[in-house]
């Protein structure tokens, strides 16, 4: 072993705690990034191979009824590859052990089994025998949220006629990975749900035989997909079609590409910020060695040695004390990895979501840990290439002191010594003070972003939930209906208020943009379900005019008093401009809004409605659940409270983990920055200190001008440190914004409080640690040294 070899133990083992506290944050970095990158990795991995082995479909649209003769006319538009032309009917479902009515979505499936679009796979049971009309395939996540299994039976209301439905297998397709009624954006299995029928048993139940209402496309390599759409539209126009849209609307892709794509950006900036604070340790810790080291450097030089060998060896410094940070940060990275991909397979429907540690994923953490040591060094390895061994061998030449502001103004006068020495050392070394600074900074803004997901969170259930949705329960209608579907429901028991909607597909153009959106039209002063502005007051709906969300408005490039282009997709497929009297702020979702009666003087049409928003007495719920299990006129039914519940168990197995990783993570940075600088800060002041004890001052006195200086760091740390947590966690919500939901930038005083709190508790922990070496300080070895 050489010499340089035996330099190299010597000096890991005597800087153990600083390089051990290093090597942790390098192994959160590590962790996060294998982690987060390979749980992306498989997320995007396991949509294509599912999307090209079930061949989902690339072009959606539905219609009120159009002729199976139309069939060959879609397949001969220039560009498709295929067609599945199908029947899609909400209903009604009473399960068995649910009180509340379920929403099931009813898919026709080919009478024997076949390649198709949007194909099934069965998870178990058998495909539907096509001599019996009430077998179906029920969906995954529906039948394991109500503990449904092989041959139990739900019961329908199909197109008015009560009917009981076999379950004989357990199915999911490409369509609904991620599986929500029409309008929501919060999935609740439990009452919503996909059963697949046989096409002929479907078409016959609703009067739909030789005729279709959903069409699905597969389209050729490089197809032109908006003449395809404007073409399938065209087609479908005279029968009812209400808007042909491309994959990239489809709420179920939307959802899991929004996903995999916010999941790429954690994985990037993420891990990143770990690395950078890992790079910053080790450049104050080498630096430091390199310091000490000046005497033994300057000898090894003079002895023959090589500046490169020993610029060599700070690398391997570095390298050797974060491998094992590097090794720990591998195997957490495949653990939290495996956690992850479990807690997307509870939301996300996949034939095969399995943890497959990537290869390159765990190459690439390798690397990056590698080249954040040898940055790390970069400054130390400069440091003692440059120094020449004559100059080495010297004593360093003194710090030169002179009075600073404190005593020029005589405020010195008001410190006691042992702050005044705080204050002077602080102000000489003031660039050493800076990037301790920054260090701390850096931890408390870690912990801020770990607790502003929570936040966000929080405030967006509570802007929807609260502010905005205030009714207890949605009734959607199988038809459009005058205002006496709203009195026959604001008749039945426990329904305290009513107030009724239209909702009409529209497309809104505006100059050369333009977007497909259902336009919903509200009572002018609703108040189960409220427009709010940036402030969360409440909007008033106009006479007239339309109000847009502001993130509609910005991808339309509309603003308030301009005119858009009201193209309606049903109907007699009226096109107006209309006004945009205003903008409202929500989080979720593009939306458009009109007065209700407004709405129908643009079409045209009597106070149609097609769905009610109630106000319930819960005593009386279960009672007019039971009605409404009844009711053929009712397609669907949505429960406020059962969203808030699904939402919050997405919250608590899913963002709850991934924040409580983050504040894990946060906090091992907080205690490996503040126990380094004060290890650091003992180590340069050791001859200063020693110096004191031996002129009389207590262990105490000592202590208190160490570990004053170590707090008044973490004191002006702490603020920086929200100001920095705030504006990462500004960028994370750009970075995230989609258009379904945006990220709202919300960090709460809780938060914050935890984030100092943290701090300084880690700035505690290290000044007990720090002070257990105080006392045990050799003051005649300590002079002998050459500091």
């Amino acid at each position: 072993m050489s010499a340089l070899d035996r330099m190299l133990l010597r000096d890991l083992w005597h800087l153990r705690g600083q390089v051990f506290a290093a090597a942790l944050v390098v192994a959160c970095g590590v962790a996060a990034l294998v982690s987060m990158r390979s749980t992306y990795y498989c997320l995007l991995d396991a949509q294509r191979e599912y999307y090209s082995a079930y061949r989902f479909a690339d072009v959606f649209a539905q219609v009120k009824r159009a002729p199976a003769g139309l069939e060959p006319q879609i397949r001969a538009i220039p560009g498709v590859q295929a067609v599945q032309a199908r029947v899609v009917r909400d209903v009604v479902l009473d399960v068995a052990g649910l009180a509340e009515p379920a929403t099931g979505r009813l898919v026709s499936i080919p009478e024997r089994r076949r390649p198709t679009l949007n194909d099934i796979y069965l998870r178990s049971g058998r495909y539907v025998d096509p001599a019996r009309d009430d077998e179906v395939l029920a969906s995954e996540a529906f039948a394991a949220a109500n503990r449904l299994k092989i041959g139990d039976r739900v019961g329908a209301i199909v197109n008015g006629r009560w009917k009981q439905l076999r379950i004989v297998g357990i199915a999911l397709s490409p369509e609904y990975i991620y599986e929500v009624g029409a309008g929501g954006l919060f999935p609740d299995n439990r009452r919503f749900g996909v059963l697949w029928m046989s096409h002929a048993a479907l078409a016959a139940a609703f009067d739909m035989e030789g005729a279709f209402n959903d069409v699905a496309l597969k389209l050729d390599f490089g197809a032109n997909p908006r003449e395809v759409l404007a073409r399938l539209d065209h087609l479908l126009a005279p029968y009812g079609g209400i808007g042909a849209y491309d994959r990239g609307e489809q709420i179920s892709n939307r959802f899991i590409s929004d996903e995999i794509s916010q999941s790429r950006v954690s994985s990037t900036y993420v891990p990143a910020i770990f690395f950078g604070v890992a790079a910053f340790l080790l450049h104050i810790l080498l630096t430091r060695v390199v310091a000490l080291q000046r005497g033994e450097i300057g000898v090894l030089k003079a002895f023959g040695y090589e500046s490169t060998r020993v610029g060599l060896h700070f690398v391997k410094l570095a390298v050797a004390g974060i491998a094992g940070g590097i090794a720990l940060g591998l195997i957490a990275g495949v653990y939290l990895g495996e956690a992850l991909t479990d807690l997307y397979r509870d939301y996300y429907r996949f034939p095969d979501l399995a943890y497959r540690g990537s290869l390159r994923v765990i190459v690439f953490a390798t690397v990056i840990g590698v080249l954040v040591a040898v940055t790390g060094a970069l400054s130390a390895v400069q440091a003692a290439v440059g120094l020449p061994p004559a100059e080495a061998m010297r004593l360093p030449p003194p710090a030169s002191f002179r009075p600073g502001a404190l005593e020029r103004l005589g405020l010195h006068t008001l410190l006691s010594p042992a702050w005044r020495m705080i204050v002077r050392n602080l102000a000489r070394r003031r660039w050493k003070a800076m990037l301790s600074i920054a260090g701390i900074a850096c931890a408390g803004g870690m912990l801020v972003i770990g607790g502003f997901f929570l936040d966000a969170i929080n405030h967006l259930m509570r802007v929807q939930f609260e502010v905005i949705q205030r009714e207890d329960l949605t009734v959607m209608f199988t038809e459009t209906r005058g205002r006496d579907g709203l009195y026959e429901i604001g008749r039945m028991p426990g329904v305290w208020q009513a107030e009724a909607f239209r909702s009409v597909p529209v497309r809104l153009r505006f100059q050369h943009r333009s977007r497909r959106v259902e336009l919903s039209a509200l009572p002018a002063r609703g108040e189960l379900h409220r427009l709010v502005d940036a402030d969360l007051k409440p909007v008033p709906l106009p006479a007239d005019g339309v109000v847009l969300t502001d993130r509609l408005a910005a991808i339309l490039g509309a603003g308030a008093g301009d005119l858009v282009t009201v193209e309606v997709l049903e109907g007699r497929r009226a096109v107006r401009d209309v006004p945009v009297t205003g903008l409202v702020d929500e989080l979720t979702g593009l939306g458009a809004y009109m007065e209700r009666h407004a709405l129908a003087r643009m079409l045209q049409e009597d106070d149609a409605i097609t769905g009610v928003r109630l106000s319930v007495d819960a005593a009386l719920a279960d009672d007019l659940y039971a009605v409404l299990k009844g009711l053929p006129m009712v397609s669907g039914i949505s429960i406020r409270q059962a969203m808030l519940d699904s939402f919050e168990d997405i919250l608590d197995r899913s963002v709850r983990v991934t924040t409580l990783i983050n504040v894990f993570f946060a906090c091992v940075i907080a205690v490996g920055i503040i126990y380094n600088n004060a290890r650091i800060s003992l180590s340069e002041r050791g001859n200063e200190l020693a110096s004191l004890r031996v002129l009389g001052f207590t262990r105490r006195e000592v202590g208190v001008i160490l570990l004053g200086e170590q707090a008044a760091l973490t004191a002006v740390a702490i603020p920086l440190g929200w100001l920095l947590g705030y504006g990462i966690c500004a960028l994370l919500a750009r970075l995230m914004d989609t258009e379904l939901y945006r990220i709202p930038l919300v960090v709460s005083a809780r938060t914050y409080a935890w984030a100092a709190l943290v701090v300084a508790l880690a700035a505690i922990v290290s000044g007990l640690l720090v002070a257990r070496r105080l006392a045990t300080l050799d003051l005649v070895a300590v002079l002998k040294t050459r500091e």
